[in-house]
């Protein structure tokens, strides 16, 4: 028997796995296609890198899936990332979810479980304006 829709995890609610797995690949799109960003996945094995995220968006909207990658903190150590970095990571994620239909309410509760990874993302303070 299936839960009531308000006993429903984020994840299901969204639509599980296929819909985990078309955001992750639609964001990494975005995300790539940012100048701002497109720099910090010189090298990276994008393949690798989709799937530990779609393993961590899956455990973080309450999916089955187990995210056994290195921590937030470690797995972003030796990059330089400000605030402002996250933020458009943050914008790209929630515009991908509304791209693909999701509701506002589980766009604003998925925005609500990112934004505290800021703190452990986050490394390096913005540089100050040059005067």
């Amino acid at each position: 028997m299936s839960q009531p829709a308000s006993e429903a995890s984020l994840y299901e609610r969204i639509g599980g796995e296929p819909a985990v797995r078309a955001a992750v690949d639609r964001f990494y799109e975005r995300v790539l296609a940012d100048p701002e960003l497109k720099d910090f996945f010189k090298g990276v094995g994008m393949s690798r890198l989709k799937a530990h995220q779609l393993a961590f968006l899956s455990q973080a909207l309450g999916g089955p899936s187990r995210y056994s990658g290195a921590s937030m903190r470690d797995a972003h150590s030796r990059l330089a990332i400000e605030q402002r970095h996250f933020d458009a990571v943050a914008v790209h994620l929630t515009e991908t979810l509304r791209e693909l239909g999701v509701s506002e309410e589980i766009v604003a509760a998925i925005e609500a479980a990112v934004a505290p990874l800021s703190a452990q993302i986050v490394n390096t303070p913005a540089q100050a304006a040059a005067v």
